[in-house]
């Protein structure tokens, strides 16, 4: 179980990343990550960031994990068959994101 747990952080340990699954949590089952698809908004993932890093760390990376499907060279990116398994943890973080956005802050005194 450790090692599962271990794949969920890692995952979510990057801004990129995180945007990405995301993204897919909130739309159908594939979208693109190009800003420059025809898709509607809804459908579109915008990943911010530097693309070079995106292709070949963040995609692979999410991909060996199982949680999302992507070929190496183009943007569509669909739920992969280990989706499910983040899902839990992706709609907690969504629930309390504004009470998370405040973690990283320095406490006052």
């Amino acid at each position: 179980m450790s090692h599962q747990v271990d794949r969920l952080f890692d995952a979510l340990a990057d801004d990129q990343r995180r945007e990405l699954l995301f993204a897919l949590l909130k739309t159908d089952a594939r979208s693109e990550t190009s800003p420059y698809s025809d898709s509607s908004p809804d459908e579109t993932i915008v990943v911010s960031g530097d693309r070079l890093q995106r292709q070949h760390v963040h995609l692979p990376k999410l991909a060996d994990y199982g949680f999302i499907e992507w070929e190496g060279d183009g943007n569509a990116v669909e739920r992969g068959p280990q989706f499910e398994a983040i899902r839990p943890l992706l709609e907690v973080l969504h629930v309390h994101r504004e009470e998370l956005r405040d973690c990283g802050s320095t406490p006052r005194r």
